[in-house]
C-alpha cells in the first residue's frame, strides 16, 4: 500500500514513518507542507492513504484535505489527519474538511494502527 505522510517537522516524518514499517506498510513517501503533497500525489498518483498534520506553511493539512476532497482524481483518497490539535472545534472541523479519522500526538504504534484499520475499513 502506497502511503503519503505529510508534515513540516523532519523528526515527526521519521517518528511516523518508523512507526508505519513497525505495523507493515513500506511503501512510503514523504512531503513537508501541503502545497507538495498535492504535487506529489499527482506527479505520483496511486497513493492509497494520506496522514497530514495539521499545522504546516505554506497549505496547512486542513486546506490539502479540502484540495484533496475537491479534485474529483483525488477525492476517495483515506485521509488521516495527525495533529497536536484536540479541541473539538479542530475535530469537527476536520471532520467536515473530509478526513477519514483524526489521530493526536503523541501516539503509538497500535493507535495509528486502529486508526488506519478504520480510516481503511470505511473506504
Amino acid at each position: 500500500m502506497k502511503v503519503l505522510v505529510v508534515d513540516d517537522s523532519p523528526t515527526m516524518r521519521r517518528i511516523v514513518v518508523q512507526m508505519l514499517k513497525k505495523i507493515g506498510y513500506n511503501d512510503i513517501s514523504e512531503a513537508d507542507n501541503g502545497q507538495n503533497a498535492l504535487e506529489r500525489l499527482h506527479a505520483e498518483g496511486n497513493f492509497e492513504l494520506l496522514l497530514t498534520d495539521w499545522n504546516m506553511p505554506v497549505m496547512t493539512g486542513l486546506e490539502l484535505t479540502q484540495a484533496v476532497r475537491a479534485d474529483a482524481k483525488l477525492a476517495g483518497l483515506p485521509i488521516l489527519m495527525v495533529t497536536t490539535r484536540n479541541m473539538k472545534q479542530d475535530i469537527v472541523a476536520a471532520m467536515k474538511a473530509g478526513v477519514n479519522n483524526y489521530v493526536t500526538k503523541p501516539f503509538d504504534p497500535k493507535t495509528i494502527k486502529e486508526k488506519i484499520d478504520r480510516v481503511l475499513i470505511k473506504k
